[in-house]
C-alpha cells in the first residue's frame, strides 16, 4: 500500500514516515519546511513533494493514487494562534478542506487527522472522553474542531473513511524545543541539558496527560489498519496526568542535577488540567500506550543529550 503523510518532515509525522519505511511501504511526504526538518528525513526512502497543503493542484498530486493519508500538516500552536488567528485558520482548516476533498476525489481508502485535546478546553471533567461538550478556548482549539466537523462530514456525505485522533501532549525526539511555541518538555530539557532555569507560565500545578510519540504513532497505524465505524473521533494519551512541577521534578532525578524555575504569568488560552480516557480506542482499534512517562522522559532526555555533544564540540575547536 501507498501512504502519504502531511507535515511528514516535522515532529510527529517524521516519526510516522520512519516507522512506514521501516515497513517497507510506499511512502510519499508533503511538507513546505515552514517548521518541518530536512534532517528529519535523512535516509529515508521517500517521494518527498515539497509544497503547501493550501495548494489545490499540489495537493491532488500528492493525494493520486494513495492508499491511506496521514494528515499532520498544521500550526500547531495555542500561543501563535492567539496572536494571529486568521493564519491558524487558514492553513488548519482550509489546508485541511483541500487535502479532503483532493482524497474524496482520488477515492483514498482512509484518511486520519491529527486533531487535539484542546478542543475540550478547561472543563473539571476528569479524564476527558470523546462524548463530552466541547469547550475550545483558542484560535487553534477552534480550527481543530472544525477540522474534525469536515472529517465527518466527508464520511457522513461523500463516504471518505476519516477518523481524527486528539492528542494529548504528544513528547520525544525530535521535537523542536527553539521555536518560540515549542511544547513544554522540549524547552524543560533543552534548558536543563544546558544548566539554564526553564520558565514555567503560571504556578507550576497545571497539569497534562504527556504521551510518547511512539504510542502516537502506533495509534495512527492502528487506526489505518483496524476495521471500525468511520468518521470516529478518539483520544491518544496514556490516560494519567503529571504537574509541571512533576515535569521538572523527574528531569532532575534523570539529569541528576537541581533547577529553580522562572515563574512567569499564565498564557491566555492556555487550559490548566488534561488527562484523557483511553477506553474508545482501546475497544475500537486496540490502542495500549507502551511507554510510560518515565521511560519517555528518559528517551527523550538521551536523545537531546546527544543533540547538544556535537554543539559544544563545535563551539571548543
Amino acid at each position: 500500500m501507498s501512504y502519504l503523510v502531511t507535515g511528514g518532515a516535522g515532529f510527529i509525522g517524521s516519526h510516522i514516515t520512519a516507522h512506514l519505511c521501516s515497513l517497507g511501504a510506499e511512502v510519499r511526504v508533503l511538507d513546505n519546511f515552514s517548521s518541518g526538518k530536512r534532517e528529519n528525513l535523512a535516509g529515508l526512502p521517500v517521494t518527498l513533494i515539497e509544497g503547501d497543503i493550501r495548494d489545490a493542484e499540489c495537493v491532488a498530486a500528492a493525494v493520486a493514487g494513495v492508499d491511506t493519508i496521514f494528515h499532520h500538516a498544521a500550526l500547531c500552536s495555542v500561543a501563535r494562534s492567539m496572536i494571529d488567528p486568521a493564519s491558524t485558520h487558514d492553513v488548519n482548516v482550509t489546508g485541511t478542506l483541500i487535502l479532503l476533498d483532493a482524497a474524496r476525489k482520488a477515492n483514498t481508502r482512509r484518511f486520519v487527522m491529527a486533531s487535539s485535546s484542546s478542543v475540550y478546553g478547561d472543563s473539571d471533567v476528569f479524564p476527558k472522553h470523546e462524548d463530552m461538550k466541547t469547550d475550545p478556548m483558542s484560535p487553534y482549539a477552534v480550527s481543530k474542531l472544525i477540522c474534525e466537523f469536515y472529517c465527518q462530514l466527508y464520511w457522513k456525505t461523500f463516504g471518505l473513511d476519516t477518523v481524527a485522533l486528539r492528542y494529548f501532549n504528544v513528547f520525544g525526539p525530535r521535537q523542536d524545543p527553539d521555536s518560540e511555541y515549542s511544547a513544554v518538555i522540549p524547552r524543560f530539557v533543552r534548558a536543563m541539558v544546558q544548566g539554564v532555569s526553564p520558565h514555567i507560565y503560571g504556578d507550576g500545578s497545571q497539569s497534562r496527560d504527556f504521551t510518547y510519540v511512539n504510542d502516537v504513532v502506533q495509534a495512527n497505524i492502528a487506526a489505518a489498519t483496524s476495521s471500525y465505524s468511520p468518521g470516529q473521533v478518539m483520544n491518544i494519551a496514556c490516560g494519567n496526568r503529571w504537574s509541571l512541577i512533576d515535569l521538572i521534578n523527574c528531569l532532575e532525578t534523570i539529569l541528576q542535577r537541581q533547577t529553580r524555575p522562572i515563574f512567569e504569568n499564565a498564557r491566555l488560552g492556555d487550559v490548566k488540567h488534561s488527562q484523557a480516557s483511553i477506553q474508545k480506542a482501546q475497544n475500537m482499534i486496540g490502542f495500549a500506550p507502551e511507554v510510560m512517562f518515565d521511560d519517555g522522559l528518559r528517551r527523550t532526555v538521551d536523545w537531546f543529550t546527544a543533540q547538544e555533544k556535537p554543539q559544544r564540540l563545535r563551539v571548543a575547536v
